[in-house]
């Protein structure tokens, strides 16, 4: 998918407007169109200085918490290789946590469902040295019943990284690295920060000052927001989440991570966000996205991708107070304003002409058209349906179009 200079043009300006109101010292993006990057753009310099270095598509940012869809990704790799089930309890394969996370189990690790504390007891993780898995123990602990509720735990996917460290016998890292990174091509993916990478800057609210934010190992919490990246490497990831790689992760279980499990349950708002293993599933407009957004000190990021069409976006940008830029919004723009290609006939087989039209459950209409039973979905939900017009139940003629395509 090509982009007119008109387009191109309107993605520059809306990222140029974002960084300028923000006051971000850098900021870069990338448009996905059906799978592919079709823009990507850079605005500021990454010291937030005029005579500093210019921002580039190349810049490395801390990912913050879009960590978690990489480590939920490691985990399911246990369950592709038969050492876990998701429905394993985590002490029997954590058995010191046996007294502490009771009737947990692993899927609900990965869904913010296992009733474990937002954040670490003592100084907050992501400003202070990092602690070891021993010293993690007094964070590891239920605040309520689990599965029953969404509520956001860092805690509990270190405990998921934990997990892979054990059973593979090497750190979270490595198994990162080799199972992950490698095989998707995330070269510019890591754990800390390369020459390339953008520092972390707070911007003062009433001046023009800038403060350094501190770029901590956080060891036992990396699982939950250790990673450094760039914007093509996570278009990459996300076309990854949307279209698959077999070599990484089984499709069934890639689907299975889209799959809403709890709600997000902000009262007096909408349902608009749930979760499911190591992903949000954002509801915008009745079209369903997928990804995360993530913020360490100095970083915020966003990862989003429609898993039906494969388009999508994502954001970086080396400010503590992040971006105002509409991601969804850039999306609907290429959506409105890019000219795909004309329409063409196509020639469906024969049976498929057979089905298409308007069919009957019960008193209920249905239009069942070609794609739709060519790719499957309402063939089997309308034509194959109790009550349906392949059943004795349907009121007067099953079908009331019974025209003939030429092919």
């Amino acid at each position: 998918m090509a982009l007119d200079a008109h387009l191109t043009h309107l993605f520059d300006a809306r990222l140029a407007e974002a960084q300028r109101t923000s006051r971000a010292p850098s900021a870069v993006a990338a448009v996905i169109g059906d799978g592919e990057v079709v823009w990507s753009g850079a605005a500021g310099n990454i010291d937030g200085h005029a005579n500093g270095e210019k921002a580039t598509t190349a810049t490395q940012y801390r990912i913050g918490s879009i960590t978690k869809t990489f480590t939920a990704v490691l985990t399911l790799r246990l369950v592709d290789d038969g050492l876990i089930d998701l429905t394993d309890p985590i002490a029997k394969h954590l058995p010191e946590l046996a007294d502490k996370l009771q009737g947990v189990r692993v899927s609900e690790l990965l869904t913010h469902g296992a009733g474990l504390p937002a954040e670490t007891e003592g100084a907050w993780w992501e400003r202070s040295h990092g602690r070891t898995w021993d010293e993690l123990q007094s964070s590891i602990h239920a605040i309520h019943r689990p599965g029953r509720r969404f509520h956001y735990s860092n805690v509990g996917f270190a405990v998921a990284g934990e997990l892979v460290a054990r059973l593979r016998n090497s750190t979270w890292w490595d198994r990162m690295h080799e199972e992950v990174l490698q095989p998707l091509g995330l070269h510019d993916t890591t754990y800390a920060p390369t020459a390339k990478a953008a520092p972390g800057l707070a911007v003062h609210p009433y001046a023009d000052l800038l403060h350094d934010e501190p770029n901590t190992d956080t060891k036992a919490m990396a699982p939950a927001g250790q990673l450094w990246s760039t914007v093509h490497d996570l278009a990459a990831f996300a076309v990854f989440l949307a279209r698959g790689n077999k070599q990484v992760l089984s499709d069934d279980l890639r689907r299975e991570m889209q799959i809403p499990a709890l709600i997000n349950d902000d009262p007096g708002t909408a349902y608009t966000r749930a979760y499911g293993f190591g992903l949000d599933i954002i509801n915008s407009g009745g079209r369903r996205f997928i990804g995360h957004g993530g913020s360490m000190p100095g970083h915020q990021s966003s990862l989003k991708i429609d898993p039906e069409t494969g388009d999508g976006v994502v954001e970086l940008v080396n400010s503590t107070a992040g971006l105002t830029l509409d991601t969804i919004g850039l999306v609907r723009e290429l959506r409105e304003h890019h000219i795909g290609a004309g329409w063409t006939a196509k020639s469906p087989t024969p049976d498929v002409v057979d089905i298409v039209g308007t069919w009957f459950w019960g008193p209920r209409p249905h239009v069942l058209t070609a794609e739709e039973a060519g790719c499957g979905s309402r063939r089997s939900k309308v034509a194959e349906a109790p009550g349906s017009p392949r059943t004795a139940q349907a009121p007067g003629p099953a079908r009331t179009n019974t025209s003939r395509a030429s092919a």
